[in-house]
């Protein structure tokens, strides 16, 4: 009956609306019991007994009255429902988008975004169907016929044992048509993932399409999968009205069976008029909670296919760090001397979940504590694909406090995984991070992250204002703030220059500025952000030699203070690096300073001659 016990764990947030759904169902389905009786002891009284209508106005006031209260019910119960749908799909669609967040970059960039799109929009939104329709059917279909049999059997025990017989088998074949339903959705469904993530993938590189000429080609492809689509869903509608074609044959055949013996009993005058009238009234309404319910099967099981792909995300478990695993039960509690030395700082730890994490008051502590400490990487392992691609192979070094340290290696090295763990975006498999004394994976990631301002490569910047991409280094900075931060990265004048200044929409991915201009806007994010640990993966690869100059001024002044992870790529940035770490296949195979590790003639030196980088000479060169 496309019942997921996951879904129906869903309705604990919005119990009280799925209670005054099942509640107006059965209260419905005992006013629709009075009408009938009311209906059949008018009809009765007036052309059998010979009865005015001042002798059955009590009847006829009784009928009104449970019609109106049946209406009101049925009205109560479908706003109930709809209330019902929509806590139910906020609710998971915020669980959803979370633990994609949770889940962190390593994970999306392993699907297709257009799928995931597709499935927290068109996924979540076939919900509403199954809650709001569906689900309240299904309910309607358990109570209202079992109230019938209940009030009708001891009125007429036979036509309540045909009827009892006849009801199961409805549901008998909705289930039977219902698994060829189901795996005909659960392929329409993978069709118009397909058919959504190619369609984002076209539109994200419609230029170099149109560049390479394959725009046509794309087309084509696209309405290939269109056809598809309609294909499946012609198949699913096929089945659904099958389903509803035998439903209905099977409901008006059971009513005609009643219909039949109270008939050949009326005539035999075993059976008054009255109760037969009675009976007949009410065996169309006795299966029709059941045919409705056929109605809406196909709500169900596109609602429960949907659930298995949002499952299959919410599901998916975070990583765990070794440190993690390795918590106390009991509270601890770690003191690290801060940059006062007299004061002691305490950094109190508390188990929550199986994981420590630090407690929020105490939070504010832990700027000061990366601010002063070395973070240490101890033998870190890090594998993808379920550990069949080794990244990192027992990396062990130190970024020391308020130093620069330059990471270089060929791609494919490792440079990215330790980003990536850095951010927390992922976890170490063997081995420990640690912030002085504190394993990183005591802390929790949201409060860690508070900590590192990172400026990418190719920084993406949101479809908003200036000031709001700025702002988001800092959310609660003041407008003065924002506009020192861009005065800091030099972009302060091409801001000004733009049509509404901080208030100019840049477009979707920063599409109206250049290259250079979106990685000052990034850069200006990580001076509103003022964090300790700054990490810099070639923060100045997309601008041009003059503004490169003013660039390396602004961040010299951004690194002052703080501890430096430099991430380089064109290896001309890695001269005055307090060290430079060299990393290949996953280890660290030199380390040093710029100027000993070309005298070396080892892998950064053929690295800055593969780069071309021998205009920059060595003091001993």
């Amino acid at each position: 009956m496309n019942l997921d016990r996951r879904l129906l764990r869903e309705t604990r947030n919005a119990f009280p609306f799925l209670l005054t759904v099942a509640l107006c169902s059965w209260l419905a389905g005992v006013l629709l019991v009075g009408q009938a009786f009311a209906l059949s002891q008018v009809v009765a009284r007036v052309f059998l007994m010979g009865d005015t209508l001042r002798d059955v106005l009590g009847w006829l006031l009784g009928f009104i009255a449970c019609a109106l209260g049946r209406s009101a019910l049925v009205w109560g119960g479908q706003v109930a429902a709809q209330h019902l749908a929509g806590i139910v799909k906020r609710d998971l669609r915020t669980r959803f988008i979370e633990r994609l967040f949770a889940l962190g970059p390593v994970y999306v960039q392993g699907e297709r975004t257009g799928e995931l799109v597709t499935t927290a929009l068109e996924g979540i939104e076939a919900l509403d169907a199954y809650f709001g329709q569906y689900l309240p059917q299904l309910l309607s279909a358990a109570l209202v016929p079992l109230t019938f049999l209940l009030l009708v059997t001891p009125l007429d025990p036979i036509s309540g044992v045909i009827m009892a017989v006849t009801a199961p088998l409805i549901p008998f074949f909705m289930m039977l048509i219902g698994s060829q339903a189901e795996q005909l959705t659960r392929r329409q469904w993978r069709v118009l993932s397909r058919m959504g993530a190619h369609f984002l993938d076209v539109l994200q590189g419609l230029t170099t399409l149109k560049v390479l000429g394959r725009s046509a080609e794309q087309t084509e492809i696209i309405a290939r999968i269109s056809e598809d689509y309609r294909q499946r869903t012609m198949a699913v509608l096929r089945v659904t009205f099958l389903s509803a074609l035998m439903l209905e044959m099977l409901s008006t055949l059971s009513v005609a069976i009643v219909a039949v013996e109270v008939g050949l009993r009326l005539l035999y005058g075993s059976l008054s008029f009255q109760q037969a009238f009675f009976v007949l009234l009410l065996a169309p309404e006795f299966y029709m909670p059941l045919r409705a319910l056929g109605a809406r099967f196909h709500a169900g099981v596109a609602g429960a296919t949907a659930a298995q792909r949002i499952y299959q995300v919410l599901e998916t478990p975070l990583a765990k760090s070794t440190a993690q695993l390795l918590v106390s039960e009991r509270e601890t509690e770690v003191e690290h001397t801060s940059a006062a030395p007299d004061e002691k700082m305490p950094i109190r730890v508390q188990p929550f979940s199986g994981t420590a994490v630090f407690d929020s008051v105490e939070a504010v502590h832990l700027s000061a504590l990366v601010k002063c400490s070395p973070i240490h990487f101890v033998d870190v392992h890090f594998a993808y694909q379920d550990g069949t691609r080794p990244a990192l192979r027992g990396v062990s070094f130190t970024l020391p406090p308020e130093r620069k340290i330059a990471l270089v290696g060929p791609s494919g090295s490792g440079k990215s995984t330790v980003v990536q763990l850095l951010l927390r975006f992922i976890e170490p498999q063997q081995g420990t991070i640690r912030v002085g004394e504190i394993p990183l994976g005591l802390v929790d990631p949201s409060v860690w992250r508070t900590q590192v301002a990172w400026v990418a490569q190719q920084p993406y910047l949101l479809n908003a204002s200036v000031a709001d991409n700025i702002q988001l280094g800092q959310p609660h900075a003041t407008m003065e703030q924002v506009i020192a931060a861009a005065h800091l990265a030099h972009a302060d004048i091409f801001i000004r220059e733009l049509p509404n200044g901080y208030d100019t929409l840049i477009g979707e991915r920063g599409t109206r500025l250049s290259g250079g201009q979106a990685q000052r806007i990034a850069i200006a994010r990580a001076f509103l952000k003022d964090a300790p640990l700054l990490i810099l993966d070639e923060a100045t690869s997309s601008l041009d030699v003059q503004h490169e100059e003013l660039l390396q001024a602004s961040i010299t002044q951004l690194m002052r203070g703080r501890t430096v992870l430099v991430i380089a790529h064109r290896l001309t940035t890695t001269q005055d690096a307090d060290q430079i770490l060299v990393l290949s296949g996953g280890h660290i195979v030199e380390c040093g300073r710029h100027s000993e590790l070309l005298a070396r003639g080892q892998l950064y030196y053929q690295l800055v001659t593969a780069y071309g980088a021998r205009k920059v000479a060595s003091p001993d060169t």
